[in-house]
């Protein structure tokens, strides 16, 4: 062929090359306009989703990792978040089969994890040096809220026997606190140490269930019509309780002394608690009613007051209502970061995709979300460099690095 023959072909291969792409990308779209169809088709509300994630995740400990840069289930609200969040990690779920997990507690000196199964009566321990979990202390009076303070002692609020209890260095155990002019406590739910030596602790109503404690002797709030009987499953001699106070925060000064601090008109069943860096202020959790309830019942916010150097508590108000697009992200346990960031649990029942936990700035605004596929309970900072943070949430226990630190012990 001659070098002008070769140039005449050249514009009809063109023509033909471009003739193959047109027919090859129109008969794509036509196979995407032919399978979209129905989907555009498609009238009403889609059906619920049944996983947080697509494709479906498995969180257990022999699935397989994650191969995302940023974990799909920590959501940055506000850009500041993504300075609290640590990229290249995964939420792991470190262990399953509870009834429903609460009050995790970080162990500093023992390096691991301690919380309850509260239906189970039981506490259990995650180690951090292989990941082993245990039973720690069994039975635990139908335990709640664990904390450690100051001196690595574990503090423990129990349903059952409507008490605060401290675990000594040398193994003994001590009533701190049980009742409150002369009437039995509640059932104490969450705890937290203060530098000066004391214990700040809530006290509602939610132990006088039948699931998580015993409920009261007949006549009382959670057993009005007496149909129950609390006796059965506890030992010989058991002696049941009734309710006798409104639903308060108190704190146990070093002197054994017990004040009442936040009234329940002020804060009505007050939950989970725990104070700024800086102890300067106190957060505390108002959860919905429990049991045989008849005061005002709490909506699902939470409160912030200002800790005066004379442990008195002034300027309360609402830090935030905890409603996200509309959805109440109930609160339950709580913690500060170093910053002062406020890290809240979040029960948003049948709301899939909206309970496990929220992050909210010093200044009440929301920075970011962690999805967990289970309601969450109560969470906690711990590990060797306390940046981890470790999440109860009904029958399982989660944990994701972070890119700060838990303040204070516990």
């Amino acid at each position: 062929m001659t070098r002008q023959e070769a140039r005449d072909h050249e514009p009809r291969d063109q023509d033909a090359a471009l003739s193959r792409r047109t027919l090859v990308r129109g008969l794509a779209l036509g196979a995407a306009a032919t399978m979209a169809g129905p989907a555009l088709a498609q009238t009403g509300p889609a059906a619920p989703p049944t996983t947080i994630t697509t494709p479906p995740r498995d969180f257990g400990p022999n699935g397989a990792p994650t191969t995302y840069f940023w974990d799909p289930d920590i959501i940055a609200v506000d850009p500041s978040f993504n300075d609290l969040a640590q990229p290249n990690t995964a939420i792991k779920r470190l262990h399953t089969g509870l009834l429903w997990a609460e009050g995790p507690a970080w162990s500093a000196q023992g390096r691991y994890l301690l919380w309850s199964d509260i239906p189970n009566n039981r506490q259990l321990r995650w180690s951090e040096d292989d990941g082993r979990v245990s039973v720690f202390r069994s039975p635990s009076n139908n335990s709640n809220g664990n904390s450690f303070d100051f001196q690595g002692r574990q503090l423990s609020c129990e349903h059952l026997t409507r008490r605060v209890t401290r675990y000594e260095h040398d193994g003994t155990a001590t009533v701190l606190a049980d009742s409150y002019q002369g009437k039995r406590l509640n059932s104490p739910n969450d705890i937290a140490a203060h530098p000066d030596g004391s214990y700040w602790f809530t006290d509602p109503p939610y132990g006088g269930q039948l699931y998580e404690g015993e409920p009261d002797g007949p006549g009382g709030p959670s057993n009005a019509p007496g149909k129950l009987n609390p006796r059965i499953g506890q030992p010989a001699g058991f002696a049941p309780g009734k309710r006798e106070l409104p639903t308060n925060c108190y704190r146990i000064d070093p002197s054994g002394r017990i004040d009442l601090v936040v009234t329940e008109e002020q804060v009505p069943d007050p939950n989970g608690l725990c104070f700024s860096p800086d102890f300067k202020k106190l957060y505390v959790v108002s959860t919905g009613k429990g049991p045989g309830d008849t005061g005002p019942g709490g909506n699902g916010e939470i409160f912030v007051f200002d800790v005066g150097t004379d442990n008195k508590l002034s300027n309360g108000k609402r830090f935030s209502d905890c409603t996200i697009d509309g959805v109440k992200c109930g609160p339950d346990g709580v913690r500060c970061d170093v910053n002062g960031n406020v890290w809240a649990s979040s029960n948003a029942g049948r709301a899939v995709g909206y309970s496990g936990v929220t992050v909210w700035s010093p200044e009440g605004k929301l920075l970011g979300r962690i999805r967990l596929p289970e309601v969450c309970g109560n969470i906690c900072f711990g590990g060797p460099k306390r940046n981890r943070l470790f999440m109860a949430a009904s029958q399982s226990l989660y944990a994701v690095y972070t890119a700060t630190q838990g303040a204070g012990p516990g």
